[in-house]
Order: structure tokens, then sequence, then C-alpha cells
């Protein structure tokens, strides 16, 4: 029998449930009350699952300005449900909006999974009925052009290119034009994704987003960053680095199904202010999920 959407979730949060909510239930285990102690615990277990200093900082806070009205109802962990879903806030869906096309610029480093990402999501909107268009302006590397190369195939969609070494925005130029003339649904835009601490990436991805401008005032629409849950921290700084360069509008973020790190998604939100739109939990199309807080909090906090 086909697991359910929501149990496929919850399979791909495996390893940070029980990180996360494993500790939870070992803290309040045997009945054990809330107590300046518990807190402590609790607090180190929420910073341990990567959700942030931040964020767990003002869970305790918040847990202990409640802490009477807690104990009457004699569930801790029902209350922290709830503050975590708090801290997630409402869902934010990756929509099309405006003229058409409606542009979306994918950024990240390399090996966060930022290609296959793109795939997906030309997946997703041509079942959809949309028609989409793919620019391969990650120039630096063949590898990159062939692999967007062979999503394409997969998709069903056209992918603008030139080849290794030539001007990523010239691409990213074409394609918005192609789209244009040919009245296309959507452009999904790849780039290159060396490391985020090299001045020239980030310069390159500038001059890529104001040419898109050129070909078309409002677009991009939608700057995406993709990160790689399994980094932990890590992915916090790669965020303010790319969002300083070229304004990330939204987040994917992918690889949940294989790291305990998962809290890193309220460290995301919480810290950043930039909505998840999208999250990876599994190797499959479909695995490639609109972020719906709700629900994530409950596949967490599922026994």
């Amino acid at each position: 029998m086909a697991f359910s959407l929501f149990e496929r979730l919850k399979g791909g949060l495996e390893k940070t449930r029980k990180a996360f909510t494993g500790k939870v239930d070992q803290i309040f285990s045997g009945g054990r009350a809330l107590s300046e102690e518990t807190l402590e615990e609790l607090e180190e277990a929420l910073i341990s699952a990567d959700v942030g200093v931040q964020t767990a900082t003002e869970v305790i806070e918040h847990m202990k300005s409640r802490e009477a009205e807690i104990r009457k109802t004699g569930s801790p962990r029902d209350f922290l449900k709830s503050e975590m879903a708090r801290v997630l806030g409402k869902r934010e869906p990756l929509v099309l909006f405006g003229e058409k096309p409606f542009v979306i610029l994918v950024v990240g480093v390399n090996g966060t999974g930022k290609t296959t990402t793109i795939g997906k999501l030309a997946s997703r909107f041509r079942q959809d009925g949309h028609s989409v268009i793919l620019a391969a302006a990650d120039t630096f590397r063949a590898a990159a052009i062939e692999q967007l190369e062979i999503w394409s195939k997969r998709a069903d969609v056209p992918v603008i290119k030139q080849q290794a070494g030539g001007d990523p925005a010239a691409v990213a130029f074409d394609a918005v034009s192609a789209a244009r003339a040919k009245n296309a649904d959507v452009v999904i835009v790849d780039t290159a994704g060396r490391l985020h601490t090299k001045a020239p990436l980030m310069d390159e991805l500038k001059k890529v987003k104001r040419v898109i401008g050129k070909a078309m005032p409002e677009a991009p629409q939608e700057v995406l960053l993709v990160l790689d849950a399994t980094t932990g921290q890590n992915a916090m700084s790669q965020a303010k680095f790319f969002n300083e360069a070229v304004g990330v509008t939204s987040i994917a973020l992918t690889k949940l199904d294989g790291t305990s790190r998962g809290g890193i998604v309220f460290a995301v939100r919480k810290e950043l202010g930039i909505p998840i739109k999208l999250i990876g939990v599994g190797e499959g199309i479909e695995d490639l999920r609109d972020f719906d807080p709700a629900e994530f909090t409950e596949a967490l906090f599922e026994k």
C-alpha cells in the first residue's frame, strides 16, 4: 500500500525526530515536572538539534513565563510543540504571479542539490500544466550543463544553454527572451555555486540578476536559495552571504531525510526571516514538497 504524503514526510524526518523529540521525551520521562533543571536540559537539547540559540532561548523564556499553566496541563511536550509551530509561522507556498514568464533565479553552493531541485520543480510545474524553460547559467562546469540537460529531458522541457565557459548572464537573458517570445509560463535559472566566500561568484550572480531585469523589468520574481540541511549551522552563513548579494526571497531546504539536523528549519525561519517554501525529504520527484509548518511540526512530534 502506498504511503500517504504525511507518512512520507514522517519517514523523511525520522533521524531529526529521534535527535529532537527523542531527547525531549527523555527529559520528561517518568513524569518529571517542569523545573529549572529540566528547562536547562531542554535548552541544551534544542541547541544541539540545530534550532539555533536565538530560537532556543526564546522558546525557553516563553515556557518559563507560562510555567504555572504548563504544570496545570501536565504536558510540557504539547506546549513545546505549539511553540515550535509558532516559530515557523504560516505556510507560504511557491506560487506563480504577475506577468508571464515567472522567473525563478536559483542560487546556492555546489552540492546542495540545486540542479536536482530545479529538475523536480520543473517536473511539478509541467504536471500542473505550465510551460517551462530552463536556463543553464552555471557555465563554469560542463557537468552542471549536462546534469540540467538530463533533467530537462526527464521533465520534457527545453533548456537554453551555451558552451561551457560562456557568459552566464547571456544565457539567462536568452532564456527570459525566449520565454517571452513563446509566452512560456516559467523560467528557472540555474547558477554557479562555487564557495560562497569567493567574491567573484557573488559579483557574477548580481550581474545575472541585473541582466534578467533588462530582459524583463519585474524579473526575477523569485530568488530561491537551496540549502543542504545536513550542513546545519553552516547553512545559516551561506544564506546570509547570498541574501546580501542577491536578495533571497525564499528557501528550499534539501536532504532533510539524510540528517538529524533538521532543526535548522527553525533557525533559518527565526534568524533570517526568509520563508522556507520547499523541502526535500527523499529522492523521488514527489519528495520535493511545499513546506507546510503545521504538517512539519506534526510529523516532527509524532510519537
